[in-house]
């Protein structure tokens, strides 16, 4: 196009000559060749989407730029145009002769429809009469339907099905099920549910309902209660397997209480008989094959006998209570608890005879204070586990274990107390070595088996400490008093020592158990009492044998208006020196001038206390001595050389 442009502009004169009609002369404005070439050049291509699309589909077959082809392309044109129209007539003809074929059929149809139409038109005026009595008949099955369905829910609802009416009646000896409960929880639900047709206008309706719904809960509670009597009767081996069927039984009889009450004691009878015969059977056949061995072999030695029963008790009404809480694990009304531990004490009641009769046998036969106090301790232990179990119920079991407890308890103190009155029916003197008498060791060596027995024992800390002070009461007032006794007649020093050995011997023994405090504390302020005798023994013992008790008194008695100690007969300067030779050989060997009771003490703690605080009174009886000496108002000469030990000089030759 660019080429064919260039040449139309390069030869004007040529491109004027092949035009007709066109002049030399005429204006460039007027020449109609130019206006089109400038119409051509002032053409905006870009904004002519037409002249685009025209070039476009001539570039298709215009494909050389020549003379011939430019002077052909209107022709070419032209025959291009021709062969698309007759193509376009060819393709619409086929279009043309489909539609005539499609007017046809749709002719053929229209005319099939125009006659089922006059047919249904004739059928309907035919069957007019039998459309509305199958309209009123559907309308009125419609109806029927709908009271169907009423009908069916409400029997769904407030009636059973005659599968669950013969689980309920069934046979009386018939078994009961899972599906029992279920349909017995259908009648609670319907009777239930029945109570809002009493608020409509179908009263009558809901007063039978409920009056029949009534008759068959009764009827089936009764059938249920029958049943589980006769399963709890057959409850009467050892080992004892509550089956679920049975738990659900006493759910459901919790709603009928009087029937639940008579079959937890037909349960507590039966188990009753059970827990009697395994009770009796441990006691004379043993176990399974002899292991273990029956308790009766063991009746020689009563607190294994004793305790072998109480196990045994203890460990079968753990397990009827874990029985009786497997059967009533579904029910929850109020007092199940008070219900399961009143059941436990009737069946364990069985038992407690022919406990009571072992126990007494063996406590009446008095096999001695240690084994009273621990068979005491050991009922007191089981009547506190076993309450744990059967809670503070009146059962009878517990009672006859307090019973029990407070029979060997009463024989244990009885014993107690004839040790004691036959301690002073024989009051022993004295040992020559002013130790413990035999009867005192004795005594201690039991007292210190029960307070073993006692601290060793399970009982609570506070029935403990109860027992212990009745014991010590009853095993140390009357020792005291028969050391007190057995020690009149003998001398100050000798009693002092006598009576803290014994009282020693009884604070070692209590000091290694508890609750001994305020008997240790007793103790310690009697054992004092008689350490301050001994000491003031031993110092005038010192004192006499040393030649300075006379003159320590005279000092102590002296006032001023006698005169000077100088001019006393018993203090001169001659007595002094020779009694301060006396006292310094006490000085040179302290140990000559013991007593010999204080070798015999058994504490050389004791010994070492009496000797140091001895020790002091005589430091200070010679330092009041020593201090009148000194004293110008005495009127000694030279006291220097009377004295020539100062106190301080003595209390360090002493320490």
């Amino acid at each position: 196009m660019a080429e064919s442009r260039g040449e139309v502009e390069a030869p004007p004169s040529g491109s004027a000559q092949g035009l007709p009609g066109s002049t030399g002369t005429a204006p460039p404005s007027s020449n109609p060749l130019s206006r089109k070439l400038h119409k051509v050049l002032e053409t905006r291509l870009d904004n002519d989407k037409e002249m685009l699309e025209a070039l476009k589909a001539l570039s298709t077959f215009f494909v050389e730029n020549s003379l011939r082809t430019r002077r052909n392309l209107r022709g070419d044109i032209e025959r291009r145009s021709l062969a698309i129209n007759e193509e376009f007539v060819c393709i619409f003809k086929q279009v043309k002769e489909e539609l005539e074929s499609i007017n046809e059929d749709v002719q053929a149809m229209s005319n099939c429809c125009q006659d089922m139409t006059i047919r249904l038109q004739a059928a309907k005026e035919q069957t007019q009469d039998l459309m509305v009595k199958t309209t009123k008949l559907q309308a009125e099955n419609q109806r029927l339907e709908m009271k169907a369905q009423v009908a069916g829910a409400f029997i769904g609802k407030f009636q059973l099905t005659p599968d669950e009416m013969n689980l309920l009646r069934g046979t009386r000896d018939g078994p009961i099920t899972e599906d029992f409960f279920e349909a017995l929880g259908r009648v609670k639900q319907i009777h239930n549910d029945v109570k809002i047709l009493l608020r409509t206008n179908q009263q009558r309706t809901g007063l039978e309902i409920m009056e029949q719904m009534a008759l068959l809960q009764e009827t089936s509670y009764e059938r249920l209660y029958r049943w589980a009597q006769s399963e709890c009767r057959t409850l009467t081996q050892e080992s004892c397997d509550i089956s679920p069927v049975l738990t659900q039984a006493m759910e459901a009889l919790q709603d009928r209480p009087v029937l639940y009450k008579y079959t937890l004691d037909e349960f507590g009878t039966a188990r009753r008989s059970a827990v009697v015969r395994g009770f009796i059977d441990a006691l004379t056949r043993g176990g399974p094959g002899g292991t273990p061995r029956p308790i009766e072999m063991h009746s020689h030695d009563p607190l294994r006998y004793v305790g072998d029963m109480l196990a045994w008790l203890h460990q079968a009404t753990a397990s009827e209570k874990e029985h009786l809480e497997a059967m009533l694990k579904l029910v929850t009304t109020q007092g199940v608890e008070e219900n399961v531990q009143e059941v436990v004490g009737h069946i364990t009641e069985g038992v407690c005879r022919p406990l009571k009769v072992r126990i007494e046998q063996v406590i009446v036969a008095e096999p001695g204070a240690v084994l009273l106090y621990k068979i005491s301790n050991l009922l007191k232990f089981y009547h506190h586990t076993i309450s744990g179990i059967l809670g503070n119920s009146a059962a009878m079991l517990l009672t006859t274990i307090e019973e029990m407890h407070l029979l060997s308890k009463k024989i244990f103190f009885n014993s107690l107390s004839l040790h004691a009155s036959k301690l002073m029916e024989k009051v022993e003197l004295p040992p020559p070595d002013l130790g413990p008498s035999s009867a005192l060791n004795q005594t201690l060596t039991l007292l210190r088996e029960v307070l073993a027995s006692h601290d060793s024992s399970v009982v609570p800390l506070d029935a403990r400490q109860a027992d212990f002070v009745q014991v010590l009461s009853c095993v140390l007032d009357p020792l005291l008093q028969l050391c007190t006794v057995s020690a009149s007649n003998l001398g100050t020093a000798d009693m002092a020592t006598f009576m803290v050995n014994s009282l020693y011997m009884m604070k070692t023994t209590l000091a290694l158990f508890e609750f001994t405090d305020k008997r240790l504390e007793m103790l310690q302020f009697q054992i004092e009492a008689h350490l301050d005798t001994l000491i003031n023994e031993q110092a005038s013992c010192v004192l006499t044998r040393a030649g300075l008790s006379c003159i320590y008194k005279s000092v102590q008695q002296h006032k001023p208006e006698q005169g000077p100690l100088a001019n006393l007969p018993s203090l001169d300067s001659v007595s002094l020196k020779a009694a301060m030779v006396q006292f310094d050989r006490y000085l040179s060997a302290p140990d000559n001038l013991l007593m010999p009771q204080l070798n015999f003490l058994l504490s050389p703690t004791v010994k070492e206390q009496i000797i140091k605080q001895s020790t002091e009174l005589v430091f200070r009886a010679y330092s009041d001595i020593y201090a009148a000496v000194m004293n110008p108002a005495n009127e000694y000469k030279d006291p220097e050389t009377i004295l020539h030990r100062s106190p301080h000089q003595v209390q360090s030759l002493l320490s």
